[in-house]
Order: structure tokens, then sequence, then C-alpha cells
């Protein structure tokens, strides 16, 4: 098989390194790709945003799939257009990827599908700020949550007790010529699920966990993921098939009514709150950094997964199986990260940190032409650890981040600290914060600045 996969970040590279551990094993490439994923596929000098450049360069090497990784290429219709040029497309189409384009829209088809999830109202003016958050949150006695409706690279999000910095985030969400949706605050820790959809049927793929504050403790400004891991030791049994059951498929069914059928991940932000499952967000795409763990675990081939999804019939190969250990990463971001990200700094350590028996994925890194590989965003590596259980993977990612050299960077060190802490006790992670989404109060940065987020 001959795979073509759309991205340059550290989810693109997750991806492509686990269909290379297919057999046999595909012919892979990638555009634009990055470093590290040359070291596996073909890469090409086509950005993520030109999509006639996409659909030429799939007219020349002729994959047999298409993997569309970024949400800015899905929501500008880079699958339509390869749909319409007869290839075959892991991704949905720019109608079914406004799930994750407007979160208003999203808000409309839960409520059509019947989807447990936050009350919310949307505002489309700095006056009516105010009397939306005293519909959702009357009493101001739990932290307010306001999102920008679009795509926001993953931040888009303050999760704040201080009132006038909500009003204050909107308020800017809106002078930049976007709508804001606020919401009910949820309570209970947060999960990540991922869901291939072929349009009809749905399947799952196994629950993480991710962190979005910069600093230890949930300390720090909102990012786009500091770290992840899987499984989840405290999650409730069956939690998979209960989102499947009142989430995944129910919403995939909603649009497929409409004559939109999506083809690709459906992203299930959650938050497992007193009164139930709810759902935070949805995504159209791998979320990073949870894709570069779930991954890891996955032992049944992906490619295949992926081509039956894209041809319309997930009935025609096996369900996910899962390799039994835990898998950890730990990201490893720039200087001045979120906020204003230092790049082109020189990178090493890398050869170091896989000795310690990590191994390491490139999300924000760049080789120019004097060879010299640096830093080229934000999120620079994710540093993974896969071993038999949460705290020997800490471990090692942990090890392996501190291999890597780069001048004022930083990482996180309690990534899985308190799951692997309460393993195999059937408790909610201490480390994770009550959720509205993000668990940030911080006012967040427009954009993240190697392009992925989760």
């Amino acid at each position: 098989m001959k795979i073509l996969v759309i991205g340059s970040g550290g989810r693109e590279h997750a991806i492509i390194r686990r269909l290379a551990a297919d057999r046999p094993a595909p012919e892979l490439h990638a555009a634009p790709g990055n470093p590290g994923i040359a070291e596996l596929a073909t890469t090409h000098d086509v950005t993520v945003g030109d999509l006639d450049g996409q659909v030429r360069l799939a007219q020349e090497i002729s994959p047999d799939l298409v993997v569309i990784g970024p949400e800015a290429p899905l929501v500008a219709g880079s699958a339509d257009r390869l749909l319409e040029a007869g290839f075959a497309v892991f991704g949905p189409t720019a109608a079914a990827a406004h799930l994750e384009g407007s979160k208003t829209w999203a808000k409309e088809i839960m409520a059509a599908a019947g989807v447990p999830t936050a009350a919310s109202v949307t505002v489309t003016a700095p006056d009516q700020l105010e009397a939306g958050l005293d519909r959702v949150n009357p009493l101001g006695d739990v932290p307010f949550v306001v999102k920008a409706d679009g795509l926001a690279a993953g931040k888009g999000v303050v999760v704040t007790s201080d009132r006038d910095a909500a009003i204050t985030h909107g308020a800017a969400v809106l002078v930049a010529g976007g709508s804001v949706v606020l919401e009910e605050y949820l309570d209970g820790p947060e999960v990540s699920l991922f869901c291939v959809s072929d349009g009809v049927r749905v399947v799952p793929l196994e629950p993480a966990q991710d962190f979005k504050r910069a600093l230890d403790d949930d300390e720090g400004p909102n990012t786009g993921g500091m770290g992840a891991y899987s499984p989840l030791p405290w999650a409730p049994e069956g939690l998979a098939d209960e989102v499947v059951r009142t989430v995944a498929q129910p919403t995939v069914d909603e649009l497929a009514a409409r004559g939109i059928p999506f083809t690709g991940i459906l992203y299930c932000g959650l938050a497992l709150t007193a009164r139930g499952l709810r759902v935070v967000e949805f995504n159209a795409r791998f979320g990073d950094p949870e894709t570069q763990v779930v991954l890891e675990r996955l032992a049944s081939p992906l490619g295949p997964l992926l081509l039956a999804a894209a041809q319309g019939d997930l009935g025609t190969v096996e369900e996910p199986s899962w390799h039994d250990g835990a898998a950890v990463t730990v990201v490893v971001a720039s200087a001045g990260y979120p906020a204003s990200a230092r790049t082109g700094d020189p990178l090493t350590g890398i050869d170091a940190a896989e000795q310690q028996g990590a191994h390491v994925i490139h999300a924000g890194t760049a080789r120019g032409e004097d060879g010299v590989l640096r830093s080229a965003g934000g999120r620079v590596l994710t540093v993974v650890g896969a071993e038999s259980d949460l705290e020997s993977a800490r471990r090692v990612a942990l090890a392996g981040a501190e291999r890597i050299d780069l001048a004022g960077s930083y990482h996180r060190t309690d990534i899985a600290r308190a799951a692997a802490a309460q393993a195999p006790a059937q408790q909610a992670p201490a480390e994770q914060p009550a959720s509205g989404s993000s668990g940030s109060d911080q006012l967040d940065p427009p954009t993240d600045d190697d392009g992925d987020s989760a």
C-alpha cells in the first residue's frame, strides 16, 4: 500500500511511525513532513495550506490512501478536493469538519443528536457577554468558561474564576471578528477518545488523557498540550463503549441524516462529571499529544483500518487490538512557549534520549542547509516511553526528555504521576483539574507555533 500523509507536526510523525510498523510496511510519503518524518517517509515540499498542491502531488505519486492530519486543511476543504480527484481520503469533508470549525454548530448537532454536553450560549457582540455569563453561570460560584467559536489551535479557551478576565477574553475574540461560546462549567477529570468512522459505523480507540497547562501541578498558561498517557487505570469500565453509544454514534448518525457523512477521526473531548459523561468538545482529527500514546499502544495494523474507513466499510477489517502495557509522552517546549516561542536554536540529544529506551517524535523541528537540527515551533519534540506500567513508562519518557539539549527549553515532570501512583486503584487522577475544556485560567495565545493541537 502507498500512503500520503498531509502535515508536519508531532501528530503526523506519530501516525507515520505507526504506519511504518505495519506488515507489510506501506510506501510512505508526507507533505511537507519534518526531519523526523523524513527518516521514515519520502517528504515533499507542499505545505498544509496548499490544497491545489496536495492534489497535484497525489496525482503524481498515486497513493492508495491520503491521511490528512491537521484541522486547518480539513476545514478548508482538502479532503473535498482530493475526493473529487478520485483518491481515498481519511479525513472529513469541509462540511463534516465544521464540527470542529464551529463550536456553535457542534452544539447544534449535539442537541439534535441528544448528546450530553455543557449548556451554552453564543454571543456575537461585547455587550452580550455579561448577560451570557449570567445565563450559564448564574451564581458565579464556579469558574467561567469562554471559548472562541472557531479554530484556535486547541487554545482558544479560558476557564477562570475572574469574571473580568472572562469578559476581557471574550471581548478580544469578538473584536478580532469571531463569535464566542459561553459554557456551563463541568466538574470532573477529562478524557480524550478517538473514534474511527466510515460515515456510518464508529470504532473506538483507547482512551488517553492530556495535560494543557505549561507547568507542573497544572500551573502556568494554557498550551496545545504538554504530555499525555494511556491507559487510564481510573476510568470506568466500559467507558469507550458508553462514549460510542451516547456520543460518537449519535453524532455520526445525525450528520449522515443531514447528508454530511463523517469519515475520519471523531475526537471526543469528555468530562466525567458528577452528573455523568459530558462532551467538552469535538475535533475532526487525531489530537496531539494523545496520538503519540494511543498509537504507541496499538497492536493491530493501522493502515488497513484507516483505508477501510476511507472506503466506507470498517466491517472489512478487524477491530483494533492493544498492547497490555502503558505509554507516556512528555513534550519538550521551546523558550517562551506558549506566549512567544523562540525558534532557530540548535537541538541535540535525541540519540541520548533513545538510549534511555524512549523514542522521540518531532513536532516543531527543521534542518537547515547547514544540516543542523533546530527548533521551529513551540512544542519541539515529544518523548515517548512505552513500558509494562505507567510508572515505568513515565520514568523512561522523563529520562529521555532530560537528555534533550535545547537552550531555554522546558518540560513537565508530573505527566501521569498521580495516575501511576493510584494504579491499580480505580480513582480519578488528582493532577487533572475539573474541566471547562482546557483546564486553563489564563488568557490564551491565538495559535500554537508548531501547528499541533489537541
